[in-house]
């Protein structure tokens, strides 16, 4: 197989694993969009966290709320919790990496915000422990991961699970997701911006 062949199959991979996510996917999607919606309306706010890859999917989410993803509209609360190096490694010392994300959802974290919790194979502990801090507070809880769940399945609200097992697949999948969800946001809280378009 040449490299033009590799590439090919590559992306008919990624095609095809976003393809099936998705059409199985629609109903929990606009469910999900509508609870980040109803939060945000109503002065809550969104925490996202991950850890590699699912941080930085995180972080961009984050930035898509706080900035815009399409017109201009007014900012929304939203905050990767892998972010402020300072805390991290406090908590990380202080309290072991497996509660850097619970303690702040402790500290952050109000009934009606909205906790998207992000790991590929859905056994991650610190995010697993954000999730079971987020449901003690009674934060409504999305999670990201693969197509076994793992432990997270116990854990969301709402579960999306992609349909399969390499990361990098996962992962396409799941930045797709996520500026999906911050579209539908966006048209439900400021329609007036999208009719221009």
């Amino acid at each position: 197989m040449n490299t033009a062949q590799l590439i090919d199959q590559l992306v008919a991979e990624s095609v095809r694993v976003k393809t099936e996510f998705f059409q199985r996917n629609d109903a929990d999607i606009s469910s999900a969009a509508a609870a980040m919606a109803n939060s945000l309306r109503l002065g809550g706010k969104i925490l996202l966290f991950g850890n590699g890859g699912s941080a930085a999917d995180a972080q961009h989410i984050a930035a898509e709320l706080v900035g815009r993803l399409g017109p201009d509209r007014a900012p929304l609360p939203a905050l990767a919790l892998s972010t402020d190096t300072s805390v991290l490694t406090a908590l990380g010392n202080d309290y072991g990496y497996h509660m850097i994300f619970s303690r702040q959802v402790e500290a952050l974290g109000n009934e009606g915000d909205v906790a998207i919790g992000i790991s590929t194979s859905g056994n991650s502990l610190n995010v697993l422990a954000g999730f079971d801090a987020a449901r003690a507070k009674r934060l409504f809880t999305i999670g990201f991961t693969g197509e076994s769940g793992g432990k997270m399945k116990d854990r969301a609200s709402i579960l999306f699970r992609v349909p399969s097992s390499v990361p990098n697949r996962i992962q396409e999948t799941h930045i797709t997701l996520g500026h999906i969800l911050c579209e539908l946001v966006d048209r439900e809280l400021f329609p007036e911006a999208y009719a221009q378009l």
